[in-house]
């Protein structure tokens, strides 16, 4: 059998994935590739790769996503990792760059603008390299690792997650795993299998990836208490909130 070809998130958070699929020893027959978000949903949208972790603001423009796992990149508390960071309060914010690393990020922030916290910015890409040096950046949306050195930067930091979780009582989902044609049955089982064990054994983590651990980071704390991996009943409520929110700004757009 041809080699299945995988597209996961190069960010800390998918590590414990990352660590299953490597180390669980389920698997032998795949190719993993590490994306950012937006690259792992373009890659399976254009058959380069047989399943991803995909950006859930990207499940609309797939066709026939085939959901294969019982977890996600999810969050019930703050992330830490997905945030709002500006020089002004909230209430004052005029200009919003974005990060568009993550769709569902970018879609986030506007559902939580408009709907929740009623304020009208202007919206700007973030221009290359300014994510990582944001001078003269009155606000902007940043998501993945490089967050955690870029938050002491800002007097006025919103976690995105716990922004939603405060207004719908519910959790969010960033990614899912999605295939784009059905794969044997029993390649998911152990695909599952791997991806559980990754989860079960995050405390490996930091060694196992000693040079992709943000400085000063307490990796281990990040994964096990801003994280939440399984793809339960509440995470598919607050998925299918969002995807009817992004799904009705669309149309108003």
């Amino acid at each position: 059998m041809d080699l299945i070809k995988i597209s996961a998130v190069s960010y800390l958070n998918t590590f414990p994935f990352v660590f299953g699929l490597k180390t669980s020893g389920e698997l032998d027959d795949i190719d993993l590739q590490l994306d950012i978000p937006s690259v792992c949903a373009e890659k399976l949208k254009t058959n380069k790769v047989d399943l991803a972790l995909v950006p859930v603001g990207a499940i609309p423009e797939l066709k026939d996503p085939i959901y294969v796992a019982d977890y996600c990149i999810g969050a019930e508390r703050e992330v830490r990792s997905v945030l709002l960071l500006s020089h002004v309060p909230l209430q004052e914010i005029r200009e919003i760059a974005l990060d568009f690393d993550s769709r569902t990020s970018v879609q986030l922030i506007r559902v939580l603008a408009g709907k929740f916290w009623k304020i009208d910015p202007q919206w700007r890409p973030l221009g290359q390299g300014e994510a990582e040096n944001p001078v003269g950046c009155e606000s902007l949306v940043a998501i993945g690792d490089k967050t955690f050195q870029l938050v002491d930067k800002f007097p006025f930091v919103y976690d995105l997650a716990a922004e939603w979780i405060s207004h719908t009582s519910l959790p969010f989902v960033f990614a899912v795993w999605l295939a784009n044609k059905p794969l044997p049955e029993g390649f998911l089982r152990k695909f599952n299998k791997a991806l559980e064990y990754g989860i079960l054994h995050k405390k490996e983590v930091p060694d196992f990836f000693p040079n992709r651990i943000p400085k000063g980071l307490d990796a281990i704390s990040y994964l096990e208490n801003n994280i939440s991996y399984p793809f339960d009943e509440r995470k598919k409520e607050g998925m299918n909130l969002f995807l009817k929110m992004i799904s009705k700004s669309a149309i108003s757009d």
